[in-house]
């Protein structure tokens, strides 16, 4: 379970004004950077191709197509390691919240009275770190789900646990 106290190279992000500051936004595991590493290869791949084809069609020295492939394929590993540094999640009694980015920063609430049923989703490098995905689907047909992806698996099943346990909670009512 991740505490304040626990070591984690993301930074710390404190609640916008206005919000229950009680449930504080909470980084991914540390563990969790090189999946999001490899999950930039779809992006890195075409940076790097692309900085190899630059230096060719510009007729550069043949000494600099590798240099602009190693420049492509850093860019995609860059944008990799922010998106794992600005992805954060909270849970209070309204229900969860997902933030992702810093310049533009994007803010998903899903209220627990819009969950329909949650799913846990562990790969085999999840699975190998002792990470796993939360998929929060709701009620509507746009963006009917909500992703929270290498969280912790004991922070993502006490997520479900919990979540589970307020939509049993207001099926009673």
């Amino acid at each position: 379970m991740l505490t304040p106290d626990s070591p984690n190279t993301a930074p710390q992000v404190p609640p916008p004004t206005g919000v229950d500051s009680a449930a504080e936004w909470q980084p991914l595991p540390a563990r969790a950077r090189t999946l999001f590493l490899l999950g930039t290869a779809p992006v890195a791949i075409p940076f790097a191709f692309g900085g190899f084809i630059f230096t060719r069609v510009l007729d550069l020295s043949p000494l600099l197509a590798p240099l602009g492939l190693i420049v492509g394929l850093a860019l995609g590993l860059w944008i990799g390691l922010k998106q794992y540094r600005y992805t954060f999640w909270r849970l209070d009694e309204d229900g969860l919240a997902i933030r992702r980015g810093r310049m533009w920063q994007r803010e998903t609430r899903v209220p627990a009275t819009r969950v329909q049923h949650l799913d846990l989703k562990r790969g085999p490098l999840q699975r190998r770190r002792n990470l796993a995905t939360l998929v929060v689907h709701t009620a509507g047909t746009r963006h009917s789900s909500v992703a929270v992806p290498h969280l912790d698996a004991g922070d993502a099943e006490r997520l479900r646990d919990r979540l589970g346990r307020q939509i049993d909670h207001d099926d009673d009512q």
